[in-house]
């Protein structure tokens, strides 16, 4: 059996951190509308691009209502870590800032769809792995193969140091 023995960064624990405050402690509990309106963020869905806007104290998340469902959360998240982490216009910035906002949003994504805490959900033995995380976490088996393998990575490189 595999076990999965890593050190969680700063972030991860962040996610986890604020989903305990919320109650999401499964990866059926994970709700884009609980999250949402805990921290007080309107989500939209309409055909245009998606983005958020922060006026003020008022802070919401558009979602294109074109994209396939599937992708939804995954945007959600994207736009979410944005807001929480991210200021200035992006379309004024310095490419390498806003090249590293949109790692951070890519990271933050895969951390907030698939916390490090509900790992244990996971079966991580099993052929399907994919597949099952993507239906357990409804996000694309991309962003699922993406998340596992750098589970998997970095727990490697965690034994090799120890």
């Amino acid at each position: 059996m595999y076990q999965i023995t890593y050190r969680t960064t700063g972030l991860e624990d962040w996610v986890s951190r604020l989903y305990s405050k919320i109650g999401i402690t499964t990866p059926n509990s994970i709700s884009e509308e609980l999250i949402s309106r805990f921290l007080g963020i309107y989500v939209k869905k309409k055909p245009i691009p998606s983005s958020f806007h922060v006026f003020g104290r008022y802070q919401d998340i558009v979602i294109d209502s074109r994209e396939p469902i599937e992708t939804h959360r995954e945007i959600f998240f994207h736009e979410l870590c944005h807001i929480l982490r991210h200021s200035g216009v992006q379309t004024i910035m310095p490419a390498s800032f806003r090249e590293l906002q949109e790692w951070d949003a890519h990271h933050f994504t895969q951390y907030a769809a698939i916390p490090y805490h509900m790992i244990k959900y996971i079966p991580i033995n099993d052929r399907d792995v994919i597949k099952q995380m993507s239906d357990m976490f409804l996000v694309s088996p991309e962003l699922c193969e993406e998340r596992l393998e750098q589970i998997i990575r970095r727990n490697q490189i965690q034994r090799s140091i120890y």
